[in-house]
């Protein structure tokens, strides 16, 4: 396992403090996992991959590597620890940095983006230099909150730049790859949102409230995203494909 620096990002830090309650969401991250997890494969990328909570729910033995890809340095310092102690089931590599500052042959079979990319001013420019990084056959993932109706204190003080709907993340897609599915996730999760947005207009949630929502309201909400046809929901996921 190693990890990479760049003095020209010294001087980021992510801005969110939810890392630490949204880990144990355990029931969440199975969901949209066993969504998503028939496209990863081979050599993986994370980007943005925080405290390393969603590399352990995704990363199995089936993969080549993953690497994890980190633009704060002490969450990368941090992950890098973590994971010399609790060792990924694939090779790991832990990167200070962004996409653009990967070496120009680093390429992959699998590229994710959990929650980060409502995190980049310029999503379009981002997912384009993902593209160029993907390998034929590869997919490119983007899990992502939903709906600007949605904003809230919460998103402005974790450094959201906006919230997405199918249609405006699909569109912020690169050309050249082929879109495999998009959808929402989280119906009943959704309605919670926009009560916290209209009445308690917390910035950030807290632990008893992300228990009740894992435990109480993602059970209900596999059945009613079933039911619906994932046509809503709080989290918008994108898939797609180059030919």
């Amino acid at each position: 396992m190693t990890v990479g620096s760049t003095d020209s990002i010294a001087r980021y830090a992510y801005p969110g403090a939810e890392l630490e309650l949204f880990q144990h969401a355990v029931n969440w991250k199975r969901y949209y996992a066993g969504e998503i997890r028939q496209y990863i494969n081979g050599d993986v990328l994370e980007v943005g991959a925080g405290i390393g909570a969603t590399s352990r729910f995704l990363c199995d033995v089936r993969h080549s590597s993953w690497t994890c890809l980190e633009p704060d340095p002490a969450l990368a310092r941090r992950l890098l620890d973590d994971l010399a102690t609790t060792r990924l089931p694939a090779p790991a590599v832990v990167r200070e940095g962004t996409i653009r500052m990967l070496p120009p042959e680093a390429s992959f079979d699998t590229i994710l983006y959990i929650d980060v990319l409502e995190h980049i001013d310029d999503d379009r420019g981002e997912l384009r230099e993902s593209a160029q990084r993907l390998r034929r056959g590869g997919y490119l993932i983007v899990l992502a909150p939903a709906h600007m109706w949605l904003f809230s204190p919460f998103d402005r003080a974790i450094g959201h730049f906006r919230r997405y709907t199918r249609r405006s993340l699909v569109e912020a897609g690169p050309a050249g790859l082929a879109l495999v599915r998009a959808f929402y996730l989280d119906t009943v999760g959704m309605l919670a949102s926009l009560g916290n947005r209209l009445v308690l207009r917390a910035a950030h949630p807290n632990a008893r409230q992300i228990r009740f929502w894992d435990s109480r309201l993602v059970p209900a909400s596999r059945v009613v995203d079933r039911l619906t046809g994932r046509r809503a929901g709080k989290t918008v996921v994108a898939v797609w494909t180059k030919a």
